[in-house]
């Protein structure tokens, strides 16, 4: 049986000509990226006392990209202008699901909302705004698509933290693509950096007493199908995953 995948979306409110609906959703390169490494994926929306029927299902959890988590729960007394999207009960379903997955040892991977929820989660903290709070943020370009360049395109070069092959790819040889206006500014004490952008914002971060716990802030959903090196994370979620569910077997 191949890992089921649990992914989280997003809370959009969509006016239509009969009504306005708030619907859960995401882009489709995440699924595909979870079926390419192979697994399941099983989207997981926002509710209230079903944790742990939530994590009897999945074997592994994708915390996905999106709006920006409340600056409140990283202890900010302010809003900046930026700041978009907040969305309360989403944060607290991600927050107590990866709590809850950290203490069953189900593998987990951040993408972009994703790594910050996780640093947060674990007391760290973020820049609500990088180009107005972060110097030299306007040299890389953290805004991509601001430049004109494709979802799937190079943003800026990722720097491995240290000499040894990345945990995540192998490799230190790596171009990401680049969409976020939030990023971590305190690194929460559970968390090791792995990989900082040429400014040297942090890009790629393993949980130090689980290395089946990491993320990313680039969104390689968007790029694996042109570069098979970003399929790698989520061949590594999967893979842990699947050990994960014949441990929980007993096989």
């Amino acid at each position: 049986m191949k890992p089921i995948i649990g992914i989280t979306p997003s809370a959009q409110l969509e006016t239509l000509s009969h009504g306005t609906f708030l619907r859960y959703c995401m882009s489709a390169p995440y699924v595909r990226a979870v079926e390419a490494a192979g697994g399941v994926p099983l989207i997981l929306p926002p509710q209230r006392d079903t944790i742990a029927e939530l994590l009897a299902v999945i074997d592994g959890l994708l915390l996905s990209g999106g709006p920006d988590v409340d600056p409140e729960r990283y202890g900010d007394d302010y809003v900046h202008s930026a700041t978009y999207g907040i969305d309360p009960e989403r944060d607290q379903f991600e927050i107590d699901l990866f709590d809850a997955a950290l203490h069953l040892g189900i593998p987990v991977f951040g993408i972009c909302r994703g790594i910050q929820l996780m640093n947060v989660a674990l007391g760290g903290t973020l820049i609500q705004d990088v180009s107005t709070e972060h110097p030299g943020a306007t040299d890389v370009g953290h805004r991509q698509h601001e430049r004109g360049l494709e979802d799937w395109a190079v943003g800026h070069e990722m720097i491995a933290v240290d000499s040894e092959p990345l945990p995540i790819f192998g490799n230190n040889e790596l171009g990401v693509n680049s969409f976020h206006h939030q990023a971590i500014r305190d690194l929460a004490p559970d968390l090791k950096p792995v990989a900082i952008s040429p400014d040297g914002l942090v890009e790629a971060v393993v949980m130090r007493a689980n290395p089946e716990v990491f993320g990313v802030q680039w969104h390689p959903e968007l790029m694996f199908e042109r570069d098979e090196a970003h399929l790698r994370p989520f061949a590594r979620l999967v893979e842990a995953a699947a050990k994960s569910k014949l441990f929980a077997s007993g096989t």
